[in-house]
């Protein structure tokens, strides 16, 4: 027997685990049950497409046994089993990146979410919530070796090799058969798990619908009338349904079958926010059943984010990590695609470039969109909910999906200056365009970094006085995507925040009175341009200010301040900084002294001020804030 040491990121996760309450800790149990399923779809898959595994005989079953006396629970199945290497790299460590910012976020939680363990794939380690000690002895498909692992959870775990006398004797498990078994040696506050009426409980709840009989074991008792046993006999009863549900006609199924379903193919405890089950015939047969979380998934932005629909093809298994089923766009949908019409071995390069299912993801998409959008309509409080969580993926949908880009144009939402709008509701590009005025020529939009700050922005006085209403855009991607979007329908999408977007905002009078000011004005403003240098490419003479002293454009070929820091995070950036303009009020009293005053130092501090407070509204964020200070407090200490 050898002993290994958990890595450092399974001890930290046992730790949360086992010291944590959890409102639901009978999820071990869908979670062990769920690994049974995946162990027999993968068999089940390589007996009919691997020469290797054509041999063996494929007799799938889960089978669950307990001992209120020893107060154990064993969850045994027949399916592809684990060898000495698959045990010590699927049970001893957590091979994913991203692991750091889970248990960060699983520590964090103020109610501790058991659905997260089971989202991240690392369910098994749930089952120290109610066991002290886990066994789990497995035999691989198509190997001789039998190996035992066993763990407390308390940082080490052993693994030997033993012989088929191993395995617990199950009735209708053929010996020697390969497979996993799991024992727990239960806590004693958890003898509840070694009961049949709980673990039927629990099964029916979370996983009556897994594709495989699941057979619970147990002892019947016959009383006499003063209630003492006359006669006991081992009883093997199906406990679950073991049919695939998006096979069955929607008729039958009632809307908790749906959600049982999601919750045993999700390991969500939450109710889908939506479900969309649709059986396609013709040229081409398959069958989908997709769902939308309540809640985002916790890695929806990752890179390596776990992809959340499983293909078939008649009922067999092919995967559950292929990207390409829907666009990433849609990958907070979970779900299920089975066709008809696919090989049975076809390969992760075929997939990418299949005819067939390239035709199932487009129709998938369409009537998955068809859905938000009956939603919107139908449901406008239910699809908020939706919004809240999903409203980013679909934006990025505005930039890779050209073919689809009006739909999705009408289901991304936006918050807005109009006074017809709460501040908490969201708008659509539609209600926009039917609340504008209509001398109105473009929809207006201003993008930043929160959505308080941005509708306190000096660029929407201009906005407020002619009554035009401004999108509000927070979102750190709506700086690539709406530009790339251009227009909606008939109607350009305008940037508030970008220099020449006021132009068209004033009356020819207007325009001509404003030309005549920055006229008499242009010497303050190559005063300030002097002092300034080269921090500003330009200063300019502003036509949308009516309150603030000054503002932060930037020119319309150029990145805003915003894209120029996310790209300098990325390391995308590699050109010198883009140079703002400086637009100037210039009836306000702080530039009027400015214009006015003959004093070199004072000229030089209001002209830098006038700059630094711009870019503090624009981003928040000084260079140098400590020559900010010091100019600040010297024009305070001369104040009269």
């Amino acid at each position: 027997m050898a002993q290994y040491k958990f890595e450092t990121e399974v001890n930290q996760l046992l730790s949360l685990i086992i010291h944590s309450l959890y409102s639901n800790k009978e999820i071990f149990l869908r979670e062990l049950v769920s690994n049974a399923s995946d162990a027999l779809d993968k068999l089940k898959y390589l007996t009919l497409s691997d020469e290797a595994y054509k041999q063996i005989k494929f007799e799938p079953r889960i089978d669950i046994c307990f001992d209120d006396t020893a107060n154990t629970l064993t969850v045994r199945d027949t399916g592809l089993g684990m060898n000495e290497e698959d045990l010590k790299n699927n049970l001893g460590t957590i091979a994913r990146s991203g692991t750091k910012a889970f248990l960060d976020q699983l520590a964090a939680a103020d109610k501790k979410d058991s659905n997260l363990i089971g989202q991240f794939g690392v369910g098994f380690y749930s089952a120290f919530m109610a066991a002290s000690t886990i066994d789990v002895i497995s035999k691989k498909a198509g190997e001789n070796d039998v190996w035992k692992w066993t763990s407390d959870g308390k940082g080490a775990y052993d693994l030997e090799k033993v012989d088929d006398t191993a395995f617990p004797i199950i009735d209708g498990v053929p010996e020697g058969a390969n497979g996993t078994c799991v024992i727990l040696h239960l806590n004693n506050e958890d003898s509840e798990y070694a009961t049949r009426w709980r673990i039927e409980e629990i099964i029916k709840t979370y996983s009556d619908h897994i594709a495989f009989p699941i057979y619970l074991h147990f002892t019947e008792k016959q009383y006499d009338d003063k209630g003492k046993v006359k006669s006991e006999a081992s009883k093997t009863e199906q406990i679950n349904d073991a049919g695939a549900i998006w096979q069955k006609p929607k008729s039958e199924l009632k809307e908790e079958d749906y959600f049982n379903f999601y919750k045993s193919l999700s390991h969500d405890s939450q109710e889908p926010l939506l479900y969309v089950h649709t059986k396609a015939e013709g040229t081409q047969e398959y069958t989908t059943l997709f769902y939308v979380p309540s809640k985002a998934p916790f890695d929806m932005f990752h890179a390596d984010y776990r992809p959340g629909v499983k293909l078939f093809v008649k009922r067999v298994f092919i995967t559950d990590d292929e990207k390409e089923l829907l666009p990433t766009y849609l990958r907070f949908v979970r779900g299920v695609i089975d066709s008809e019409d696919l090989p049975l071995n076809v390969s992760r390069e075929i997939l990418q470039q299949n005819r067939i299912l390239s035709n199932i993801k487009n129709a998938s998409v369409k009537k998955l969109l068809g859905e938000f959008k009956k939603l919107a309509e139908n449901d406008k409080e239910k699809y908020n909910k939706f919004i809240a969580e999903f409203n980013r993926p679909l934006k990025e949908g505005l930039y890779s999906d050209y073919e689809h880009r009006e739909e999705l144009a009408d289901l991304v939402r936006f918050k807005t200056t109009s006074p017809e709008v709460k501040e908490d509701e969201w708008t659509s590009f539609a209600d926009y365009v039917s609340r504008m005025k209509s001398d109105q020529k473009a929809i207006y939009y201003i993008t930043g970094e929160d959505e308080k700050t941005l509708r306190q922005s000096p660029h929407l006085e201009v906005y407020k006085q002619k009554g035009f209403e401004v999108l509000i855009m927070p979102d750190e991607i709506d700086d690539i995507i709406i530009p790339s979007l251009g227009k909606y329908k008939d109607w350009e999408l305008k940037a508030a925040n970008r220099a020449g977007s006021d132009k068209e905002l004033n009356t020819e009078e207007e325009t001509k009175e404003a030309e005549k000011k920055e006229k008499d004005f242009k010497p303050v403003l190559e005063k300030i341009k002097e002092v300034l240098g080269d921090k500003v490419k330009e200063v300019r003479f502003s036509k949308r200010l009516s309150d603030s002293p000054s503002c932060i454009v930037v020119d319309e070929t150029d990145p805003s301040l915003q894209m120029e820091r996310m790209m300098r995070a990325m390391g995308q950036f590699n050109t010198s900084a883009v140079k703002p303009i400086l637009e100037v009020n210039a009836d306000h009293p702080l530039v009027q002294k400015l214009k006015d005053s003959k004093d070199k130092e004072f000229v030089e501090d209001m002209s830098n001020l006038l700059l630094e407070q711009a870019l503090l509204v624009e981003s928040g964020e000084l260079k140098a804030p400590v020559d900010f200070v010091k100019r600040l407090n010297r024009l305070m200490t001369n104040l009269k």
